[in-house]
């Protein structure tokens, strides 16, 4: 019954002249209040844009798997960036809609393409385009991973009902009411943005764990930047498009990695060349996959239990060489306990047996004997 329901509604998704509609609005917290939906391979399809907001947007739809390369071109664009809608001149960019002001729409009318795929869309005014995206699925089915496991949304949107046109929302998705709150989604530890962070390249990551814990990774060189405690990131003047503007942090930073690279493959003194490949949600914690020297690591990042700092778990499934991690033990105010191993002056040593699965636990001494006020 349900079947025939869904094929219903996905009918009235489409116009007399059988044209597909989609509609997309801005919720708070630079989101597209729609982050997914699915046409058939060479439909004909009008998308309208409507900026809800209070801030400038665009919206760009790119090649499979491009979206961050394209966001990343449009960083590049600097001064240039206004006059061309921060919509750089690449052949990874399909359709664009130009800078919308509040309240404008602007409709944009193409032939979906005839290769099946994901094809994200996104929002590449500056410090928008790590969070403020969506997929469009071309499947001659109409089908979408499960949206829990989805990894072309923002990961906070994964349970968040709203965010699925689906099938059958497509035509309607303007008549959902837009929330009146800070955030289109319960922000519930853990969750992240993908955000202009100070101290940072423009690809970092920051994640909001449970305990009032925090932590900003760098995708753009693979490694945890530093850490925090007492609330997560005052996005407002990233939001409003303040040139070079980042994140301002909610908290007082604990953890500041200073080696020149932490983690090390064969040659203790060697700097490895590091390649980021993705993530996945492990119980909701993000789980870094990267690459030293062409090896796969894994990286889990979770909160200790007593909020006095990070539990570190590793995974190098395939290492055949011995693995250092370089700490500045005499210059932190953080003690490391480590599962496996044995401490050479401040470099832990893991044979490669030993690197294919290991704990570091980071306590934070000003964590510990800070006093309740």
């Amino acid at each position: 019954m349900l079947f025939f329901f869904l094929q219903a509604m996905q009918l009235m998704a489409q116009g007399n002249d059988g044209v597909t509609e989609v509609t997309l609005k801005v919720m708070p917290g630079l989101q597209f209040d729609v982050v997914r939906f699915t046409v058939k391979p060479g439909a004909l399809v009008k998308l309208s844009f409507t900026n809800t907001d209070d801030m400038s947007h665009n919206l760009l739809i790119t090649k499979p798997g491009k979206r961050l390369a394209v966001v990343n071109a449009a960083l590049q664009l600097e001064e240039k960036g206004p006059a061309m809608n921060y919509i750089p001149k690449s052949s990874d960019v399909l359709w664009s809609v130009p800078i919308l002001s509040p309240e404008q729409t602007k409709s944009l009318s193409f032939k979906a393409p005839l290769q099946a795929g994901a094809y994200p869309y996104v929002c590449t005014y500056p410090g928008h385009g790590f969070v403020m995206y969506g997929v469009m699925y071309v499947n001659a089915e109409g089908k979408m991973p499960e949206l829990k496991n989805d990894p072309n949304i923002p990961p906070a949107r994964q349970e968040d009902k709203l965010a699925d046109a689906g099938k059958h929302d497509i035509h309607h998705a303007h008549q959902q009411e837009m929330p009146k709150a800070d955030h289109p989604y319960a922000t519930v530890p853990p969750y992240l943005y993908r955000i202009f962070m100070e101290d940072a390249s423009p690809a970092a990551i920051a994640v909001s764990l449970p305990q009032n814990l925090s932590y900003c990774w760098d995708a753009g060189v693979c490694r945890l930047r530093y850490a925090w405690k007492g609330g997560f990131v005052d996005n407002t003047a990233l939001w409003k498009g303040h040139a070079d503007a980042t994140a301002k942090i909610i908290g007082t930073i604990f953890y500041r990695d200073k080696t020149t690279y932490p983690l090390r493959v064969g040659d203790p003194d060697a700097i490895p060349v590091t390649e980021y490949k993705g993530y996945r949600l492990v119980d909701k914690y993000p789980e870094f996959h990267y690459t030293l020297n062409g090896i796969d690591v894994y990286e889990l990042i979770l909160p200790k239990e007593d909020g006095k700092g990070l539990v570190r778990k590793f995974r190098i499934p395939d290492a055949n060489k011995e693995v250092w991690f370089a700490a500045n033990l005499h210059d932190e105010a953080v003690t490391y306990e480590a599962s496996a191993g044995n401490w050479d002056h401040e470099k832990l040593r893991l044979n490669p047996q030993q690197a294919r699965e290991f704990t570091l636990i980071m306590t934070s001494y000003p964590l510990v004997y800070s006093r309740k006020k």
